[in-house]
């Protein structure tokens, strides 16, 4: 429970603050994609070795998914409203480096700020919804949650083409940092009409438990995209025993009355950790393909960066269209069904982008993947809406922050991964294929991932939806 340190705010400042809040979960969504396409322009201006396209993004990702569930406690223990706007000026600060970078390793360690201002922002904007609106308004003004963050995130690829093509006046890639300055700041300063607020009672921080979370992560990742070195299986190893010492801390601090950084009472039955595998392989998948779309245009056919952003147009469209229609007819009609179906489609659009990097011309654009980059979009959007609502059914009351919390977590670290390993699929082919053969592998082996997903979502669904589909 939380609460409000000032009086009621007027009926239109809530409404301004509510779009206050929007925008700035906007940015930091849009961030996490906009570069994905202006990434090889940037390497090709600041050179460094090719992994860097992939820690372009990946550097973002990785401190947003670790540190989210901290940003959340700092929220509780100072103040949402203080810890969002010392998360907005962090992020415009680190925007600026990145606009400004002048190596490849200066712009990666700004990236790394920007992810971990991020995830001192996005937490905080549900509470800080929650201490203005109630009733029938908190209930409208969550709807609005969704789509926002949802059109950011299938908007930051073609919106990061067309601003490093558009070359304003010569910024070129950095176009894509600079234009969170102006949003920024106008969140920054329109931070005032919010409502301080902060949990009635204080957690405390799990700071060993964070920096376990951190380095599991790290050694995961790291040689997932640096590869063909002889420690890569030892460091996958490590990560493993780092996260089983995590999860046996989070467990004594538990009996101990402690706070912890992930609640051990969501892993007393099997359907929550499905859950949490099933959204880091799907959103590796979501991640990774869009890199991989990427890399084959600007690479294999020297496309510019314009193209290779409305290359991904359909697939956002699809996304947008299919997430609109699951949540209105489909899942209030058939349930968590149609993750399944979801997947049959994604799936199918996979395989059809498959054949179409097998028979396509290397010196060619391949129209017909346009069409197949949709129905990807289209099974994207027909999972997710029912996905959410499933992982979080029988998450008791208690648990729901920590359960959120982790989801969203998970969410960016599997796109992480999904970069990371699709993106070093990508390169090692490269090197002894052409760039129609580096993203076939790759689409193959995102093909591989969504069989996983499958089996995970089937075991994060109810017991009688298994009977019925088994029987």
């Amino acid at each position: 429970m939380s609460q409000g340190l000032l009086a009621p705010t007027p009926y239109r400042l809530r409404w301004a603050a509510l779009a206050t809040l929007l925008v700035a979960e906007a940015m930091n969504v849009l961030d996490a994609t906009i570069v994905q396409v202006a990434a090889p322009v940037m390497h090709a201006e600041l050179g460094g070795p090719d992994s860097d396209i992939q820690w372009f993004s990946a550097a973002y990702t990785l401190p947003f998914a670790v540190l989210l569930i901290t940003g959340g406690r700092l929220g509780d223990i100072a103040g949402r409203k203080r810890v969002f706007r010392a998360g907005i000026a962090g992020f415009v600060l680190a925007s600026l480096c990145c606009a400004l970078a002048g190596s490849a390793g200066f712009l990666i360690a700004a990236r790394a700020v920007q992810g971990a201002a991020a995830a001192m922002v996005i937490p905080q904007t549900i509470g800080l919804i929650r201490g203005m609106f109630s009733g029938g308004e908190l209930a409208k003004a969550l709807g609005w949650n969704g789509p926002v963050v949802g059109l950011a995130a299938v908007c930051g690829p073609a919106l990061g083409g067309l601003l490093t093509h558009a070359d304003l006046l010569g910024s070129s890639w950095r176009a894509v940092f600079l234009v969170n300055l102006p949003f920024g700041v106008a969140v920054f300063c329109a931070a005032a009409l919010l409502r301080e607020d902060r949990a009635a009672r204080r957690p405390r921080l799990d700071l060993a438990g964070t920096a376990l979370a951190v380095v599991g992560t790290s050694l995961i990742v790291y040689p997932l995209i640096e590869g063909g070195t002889g420690w890569t299986w030892p460091a996958f190893a490590a990560g493993g025993a780092v996260f089983v010492l995590f999860g046996l801390h989070q467990r004594r601090r538990a009996r101990g009355g402690h706070s912890t950084l992930v609640e051990p009472s969501l892993f007393g039955n099997r359907g929550f950790p499905a859950a949490l595998a099933s959204s880091t392989l799907f959103f590796a998948v979501l991640n990774g393909l869009t890199t991989v779309v990427v890399l084959q245009l600007q690479i294999g056919l020297h496309a510019d960066v314009r193209t290779a952003g409305l290359t991904l147009l359909p697939w956002s469209c699809g996304l947008a269209v299919s997430s609109w229609f699951a949540g209105t007819y489909l899942v209030p009609r058939f349930g968590q069904r149609i993750m399944f179906v979801g997947l049959a489609v994604l799936l199918a659009g996979v395989l059809a982008a498959i054949a179409v990097y097998t028979t396509g011309s290397a010196t060619a654009f391949p129209w017909p993947l346009l069409a197949a980059l949709a129905v990807c979009g289209l099974g994207l959007g027909l999972f997710t809406v029912p996905f959410f609502t499933t992982a979080l059914h029988r998450v008791r009351p208690h648990e729901a922050g920590s359960a959120a919390g982790l989801l969203n977590a998970v969410q960016q670290f599997g796109g992480t991964l999904g970069v990371a390993l699709l993106g070093s699929v990508f390169f090692r082919t490269l090197t002894a294929g052409t760039a129609l053969d580096a993203a076939r592998d790759a689409f193959w082996v995102a093909a591989g991932l969504l069989a996983a997903t499958t089996a995970a979502a089937w075991w994060m669904s109810e017991p009688e939806n298994r009977r019925r589909r088994s029987g």
